[in-house]
């Protein structure tokens, strides 16, 4: 069997995928995301918050939330709907370092939990990272390439 027989045998027996229903799920359960964050957003600013506080407080809440939702299972079965729409945001991440944690919990604190914890999350912070200190370089350089100007 050559490469292009095994690739139409994988074709024809691989589930065809709702493109445009996922995407729908997607943007819908995203917005969702969104507009729950919105409302915590005014919550907080209602109650009297700065602008920076009441956005932070919406990220923590969204982060404690999902990680509410991760333990019992829920987090997973609305996860398979929305695809990218609930994996993408900051909730996503939240679930991602909470899933190996629940999962590994019984192999102990330093071999389970300790080990496992940011197994999933850990590329995101390392490449976070070095981004953020990428653009502060860039940063740095055009300000005071401005100012030799």
């Amino acid at each position: 069997m050559d490469k292009s027989e095994y690739g139409k045998l994988v074709e024809k027996y691989s589930p065809k995928s709702p493109l445009l229903s996922d995407m729908l799920k997607a943007f819908l359960i995203g917005g969702l995301v969104c507009l729950i964050g919105e409302l915590l957003r005014n919550l907080y600013l209602f109650w009297g918050a700065d602008k920076l506080i009441a956005s932070t407080w919406v990220s923590i809440t969204l982060v404690v939330l999902a990680q509410l939702l991760t333990g019992p299972g829920y987090y997973e079965k609305i996860a398979k709907h929305a695809g990218a729409g609930l994996s993408v945001p900051i909730t996503g991440f939240a679930n991602s370092v909470v899933s190996p944690a629940i999962e590994y919990h019984t192999e102990g604190l330093v071999l389970g939990l300790g080990a496992k914890l940011f197994a999933l999350s850990g590329p995101v912070i390392l490449y976070g990272t070095a981004a953020s200190v990428a653009a502060g370089l860039i940063y740095y350089f055009v300000s005071v390439f401005k100012e030799l100007m």
